[in-house]
């Protein structure tokens, strides 16, 4: 029996030990990033799918997608060919990775809901773009007006000036599908 107690012992003072040796460590500095992007995309052959109707629950489950991932959808608008979302980029998800889950996640998810959604599909590509935290309002009130700028501007007419704004060189030929 006193054998056990002094194994005991010894185990008790090497966690001791151990425990004091991190009390005098620095502690790991935090990984924090704020990474804004604003993304685009329009339905496969730029059909008007999206109905008035589902637009908000489709906004709320891209949301959540987005949420799985641990970013955060900070802002969508969508029109019935395309949609805008500005989302703060979780650090531990590649921008191509987050844009595959929302694009495979909610087209699934349409396909459920109702026969107009059953062959319903994304474009291939998209755009995907950074933002300064700076310029995140004017950015929000852009996303917030889409209904009323594509009155009189087409998605390929804005896809065309965003890639230009950022200036992102582009074949005319492999941009739409």
């Amino acid at each position: 029996m006193t054998h056990h107690v002094a194994t005991l012992g010894m185990v008790g003072h090497a966690i001791l030990t151990f425990a004091q040796a991190l009390e005098g460590r620095k502690r790991m500095p935090q990984s924090l990033a704020q990474i804004l992007v604003h993304l685009v995309f329009s339905t496969k052959n730029r059909e008007m799918l999206l109905a008035d109707d589902i637009r908000d629950d489709l906004h709320a489950y891209i949301g959540g997608i987005v949420d799985n991932q641990k970013g955060k959808l900070l802002k969508a608008g969508s029109v019935a060919d395309h949609i805008h979302l500005l989302i703060a980029l979780p650090r531990t998800c590649a921008p191509s990775d987050l844009v595959q889950e929302i694009k495979t996640g909610s087209s699934k998810w349409l396909k459920t809901k109702g026969t107009r959604y059953t062959n319903f599909h994304w474009q291939g590509g998209y755009g995907i773009f950074s933002i300064s935290p700076s310029h995140r309002p004017a950015l929000e009130d852009y996303i917030a007006t889409q209904a009323e700028h594509h009155r009189v501007v087409t998605f390929q007419e804005e896809y065309r000036r965003l890639l230009e704004k950022y200036e992102i060189q582009f074949d005319e030929r492999y941009v739409w599908d």
